[in-house]
């Protein structure tokens, strides 16, 4: 009897109290895991007709990081007690962020440099190319692009991650065979 008292009162989706905050909690969960599947849905829909493998598995990623920062920033802007957090930790995230900023330099370029890849498609997930790493001339077939790196599996097994501001800059051979 009580529970139902607290439901009709509006307790229960008042983000102001507890059970306002689970229930908001659930609800933002649930928004967000029907977004992930949805984009996911959409994006194997597209793969081989609009879209190549690559630029969906990049779409797929860059996706479902946006869905779950979005689906944080709102909740935390519902709850008026993350509200008032999050204007304080503001002012603090503007010096951090120029730090950050400066420290991950190589980081920022290889994502920019993954962007780029994905854009001027210079090769695509399944490529046999031929690149130039420490040990020496490499040949292998392209398995994965994130937003970082680029990995390649060798005729022998090996993985050679390579860095995008590398694949970016490097010249490449792309076999036809």
């Amino acid at each position: 009897m009580r529970a139902l008292e607290r439901i009709l009162s509006g307790e229960f989706v008042n983000p102001a109290t507890l059970l306002g905050v689970i229930f908001y909690a659930l609800v933002f969960l649930g928004m967000a895991w029907l977004s992930l599947r949805s984009l996911r849905l959409t994006l194997v829909r597209l793969e081989g007709g609009l879209l190549d493998r690559t630029t969906v598995k990049f779409l797929q990623r860059m996706g479902d990081a946006l869905i779950w920062a979005l689906a944080v920033i709102l909740y935390a802007h519902l709850i008026p007690e993350l509200r008032s957090l999050g204007t304080a930790l503001l002012t603090g995230v503007s010096v951090a962020s120029i730090l950050i900023g400066l420290a991950a330099q190589s980081t920022l370029g290889n994502l920019v440099a993954g962007l780029s890849l994905l854009l001027y498609r210079p090769f695509q997930i399944g490529d046999l190319v031929q690149l130039t790493v420490p040990a020496g001339v490499q040949t292998g077939k392209i398995e994965d692009l994130t937003l970082g790196y680029t990995v390649i599996k060798t005729p022998e097994g090996d993985e050679i991650v390579v860095p995008n501001s590398v694949m970016a800059s490097q010249a490449i051979i792309k076999s036809s065979a």
